[in-house]
């Protein structure tokens, strides 16, 4: 007597996504908060445009601080909602070209470099261009616990700054001998955008796990000084961390000839 037995499928069923993996999955909604605040900063970098252009360089250096603001929220509220895309790498580097390289080479050419003439222009188009290229570079480098070369929203926030504290402090027309000094100091600024110059990152601190408590101490110091006069110290704070580069270059340099130069005396003895 033969018995019906129901073959057993071989076939196993595909893997299920785990409840948790789905839960995290973002919803296609979410996506248009982080391109939202870099349409933000575009704004602003526009606008600074259309303020500089019109003379009024306090509101257009105002406005490439909120940029400024603006783009280091974009990335963080990205990865906070899980929704990075490609399409929002790619929009937030058009949106810092425009608020970081272009926005702040007019502002620097409506403040000082107008009456220079083709030296000044020359110098304000140095810095949209070495702006350009620093965030095309940035977009193809591999991913790294440093900054290589001066970064722009940082470049774009010494120059911002700077206008800010003169029109603060209603220092006038900038005469002819300061304007050169000036415009030197903007082509170093763009020039180290495109150095090989490594610069410290703050992403390094959004890691997960303890940092040291100094590092609470100087935030906490930071935020006071700022508060004291935002202009004044917010031009210092970004001097001394475009001096940080090249000084620690300088440092790293030194240290390295150190030994060498040790060896070498120790040889020199020896004969």
């Amino acid at each position: 007597m033969e018995e019906n037995v129901t073959p057993i499928s071989t076939e196993m069923n595909p893997p299920q996504a785990p409840q948790e993996e789905k839960e995290r999955k973002p919803r296609r909604g979410v996506y248009l908060l982080p391109n939202a605040i870099t349409t933000g900063a575009l704004f602003a970098g526009f606008y600074s445009i259309i303020s500089a252009m019109d003379g009024a360089l306090f509101k257009a250096a105002i406005a490439i601080v909120v940029a400024g603001f603006l783009d280091a929220l974009d990335g963080r509220v990205a990865r906070l909602t899980h929704t990075q895309s490609e399409f929002g790498v790619q929009y937030d580097s058009m949106s810092d070209l425009v608020a970081f390289g272009v926005a702040p080479g007019v502002l620097m050419f409506s403040w000082f470099l107008a009456p220079l003439g083709n030296i000044g222009w020359t110098v304000a188009f140095l810095y949209a261009a070495c702006a350009a290229l620093r965030l095309a570079r940035f977009n193809t480098a591999p991913e790294s616990r440093s900054f290589t070369g001066l970064a722009s929203p940082a470049a774009a926030g010494i120059l911002s700054t700077a206008v800010w504290t003169w029109t603060d402090n209603n220092m006038g027309a900038v005469s002819t001998e300061l304007s050169i000094l000036l415009a030197i100091g903007v082509a170093t600024v763009a020039l180290l955008m495109v150095s090989p110059i490594k610069y410290y990152s703050p992403k390094n601190l959004s890691q997960k796990g303890a940092v040291p408590y100094f590092y609470g101490l100087l935030i906490i110091f930071l935020f006071v000084i700022v508060f004291i006069y935002p202009p004044g110290m917010l031009l210092t704070i970004g001097l001394v961390y475009m001096a940080s580069g090249p000084a620690l270059l300088a440092w790293r340099l030194r240290k390295r000839a150190a030994p060498d130069q040790d060896g070498s005396d120790r040889d020199g003895d020896e004969r």
